[in-house]
């Protein structure tokens, strides 16, 4: 299949970028023919998020959103940030928070509706969108260029055979491939090695957030109610924070982002998550409620320094894929889709000069022309400064956006560095204290399997397993000799265990039907050796609602 532009991921860079495009296209009356491929069974199926919305972007692709009934409804009325110790709460008042950190004037919202929402504007422009159909391989041309991408077969067996309903998977050829697979795609890095695009950038720094959305009583919901919070039950070494954000009728999404620079290989983020709900302060505004979903993904934290070049030979990245989170804001769409929207307009300039497959040259100068660097250049110090501990970071940090907020950058004119990569962080089983975390109790706290089965994943069992070692021998002889299996507990969804193997000893299972593909294990195996691949189209988890 021939296209001018394919878009691989449907979320919100993706999707601006297809916007985009067309509305390009009906300005100057020409045809360009667009196409989405999307990984989730729909649009929104894998989109998980807080979220807070800053409609910066929004406003600037689809100023009349709000007529346009864009699931943009609740605004936020109360912005709180609080640090807790095990029994207390200190509310951090408002006017010692820089600026940049209030959310007056954005939304509380679904992403995952947000982003249906913007497909369908995507195909009344006439943007062609394909679900369920992910981009397991790119395809270069005689020059190496890339010329688009394969989608994966259909119907393969665990044995690779195939079974009778096996479908081959189709090549769709383009002008311009862009990638906007969200954080840690699995081509997007195949892309920045097979061209450097990393040379010269830090490391990309993670976090994985894991969420849980709530129906909660009507005396405990207060619509537009925004709360952050930092310490506790994290130590002062390792990073992360909540987010309880009060939305729609009667729901509550609740989340928890640990930092996956943590040392600690006996640290459970899910276990995290599940403690913090039972804090003092947290644990009354979901007595009495209903656990209605359940996700968790992995974050960039990385920000300026690690944004890597972002056009090669073909096509870009996009959005996620790159990395244009703010991490202090606790957001990233905002800068996805502007990043995707400068993306159409220098594949739209270059297919009106007749170009193809060659660089777009101008983009990565258009995003640090924009209000996207700007965004990311005020809190450039704060995710490196928390290498100094989470309180003399994040004292550093606030003091840094203050003076950036006032005008007075020019007193902070350096640029922290990060020095080594997330896996590279795990101490030694024999070098770390094991975590004794609180039993579930059924009411806040739950199991993983119960919280997977409320992420609607699914997977057809018999299909190759999508979670490949590169060596099989390491996850005994190294992960759980040295580092006690982190596997087992960084993993949100139960995917890794180490069970009795036939004639004595332990083997990692890998129960990849349960993979919520929060590319976690990809990030944090401390020798690197699983890779996530995309499985068989439409598997995964199905997001309602987050």
């Amino acid at each position: 299949m021939e296209y001018d532009v394919v878009i691989v991921g449907g979320g919100p860079a993706g999707l601006a970028a297809a916007i985009r495009l067309k509305q390009l296209a009906t300005r100057d009356q020409r045809e360009v023919s667009v196409c989405v491929l999307e990984k989730g069974s729909e649009v929104g199926a894998h989109i998980l998020s807080g979220a807070v919305v800053d409609p910066v972007a929004l406003n600037e692709l689809l100023p009349d959103w709000k007529a346009q009934g864009a699931p943009l409804e609740t605004a936020v009325t109360d912005d709180a940030f609080l640090i807790l110790t095990a029994e207390r709460a200190h509310r951090i008042p408002h006017w010692l928070l820089p600026p940049l950190m209030s959310n007056a004037g954005n939304y509380v919202v679904s992403l995952g509706n947000v982003c249906r929402w913007l497909a369908q504007q995507a195909e009344a422009l006439g943007v062609e969108i394909y679900p369920g159909f992910p981009a397991a391989e790119v395809l270069y041309d005689e020059q190496g260029a890339v010329r688009g991408v394969a989608t994966g077969d259909m119907g393969v067996a665990r044995d690779g055979s195939h079974k009778a309903d096996y479908q081959p998977g189709m090549e769709l050829h383009a002008k311009y491939t862009l990638f906007a697979e969200g954080c840690r795609g699995s081509l997007s890095q195949d892309l920045m090695q097979r061209f450097n695009l990393r040379d010269g950038v830090d490391p990309q720094k993670f976090g994985i957030g894991i969420k849980e959305l709530w129906e909660v009583a009507p005396d405990r919901h207060h619509p537009g109610r925004v709360m952050h919070s930092q310490g506790w039950p994290l130590d002062s070494r390792t990073g992360g924070g909540s987010f309880v954000y009060h939305f729609g009728e009667r729901l509550v999404a609740v989340g928890f982002v640990v930092h996956l620079n943590y040392e600690n290989p006996y640290l459970s983020p899910y276990d995290e998550f599940q403690r913090f709900k039972m804090h003092p302060a947290i644990r009354p505004t979901f007595e009495g409620g209903k656990r209605l979903a359940y996700g968790a993904r992995a974050i960039n934290e990385g920000g300026l320094q690690s944004v890597p070049r972002l056009a090669f030979p073909g096509g870009a990245l996009i959005g996620c894929a790159a990395g244009f989170v703010n991490l202090p804001r606790i957001k990233g769409s905002h800068n996805a889709m502007k990043v995707g929207m400068l993306a159409a307009e220098s594949a739209f300039a270059a297919l009106g000069a007749g170009r193809a497959h060659d660089q777009l040259a101008d983009l990565d100068g258009a995003w640090r022309k924009s209000w996207v660097y700007a965004d990311l250049y005020k809190v450039r110090n704060v995710k490196p400064g928390l290498k100094w501990g989470m309180w003399a970071g994040t004292a550093h940090g606030g003091l840094h956006m203050w003076l950036n907020d006032l005008g007075l950058g020019a007193l902070v004119p350096w640029t922290l560095r990060h020095d080594k990569p997330d896996h590279a962080s795990l101490r030694p089983a024999r070098e770390a204290t094991p975590i004794a975390y609180p039993k579930y109790d059924g009411v806040v706290s739950f199991d993983k399997l119960s919280s997977v089965f409320l992420s609607n994943t699914n997977h057809e069992e018999d299909q190759p397993i999508h979670l490949r070692l590169r060596d099989p021998a390491i996850p005994v002889a190294v992960n759980l000799a040295e580092y006690a299996g982190p596997e087992a507990r960084y993993c949100p969804a139960g995917v890794y265990e180490f069970v009795d193997a036939d004639g004595g000893g332990k083997r990692l299972q890998i129960n990849a039907q349960n993979c919520v593909h929060c590319k976690t294990c990809d990030i944090k195996d401390p020798r690197q050796n699983i890779k996530w691949v995309t499985p068989e189209g439409g598997g995964g988890p199905n997001y309602t609602s987050m």
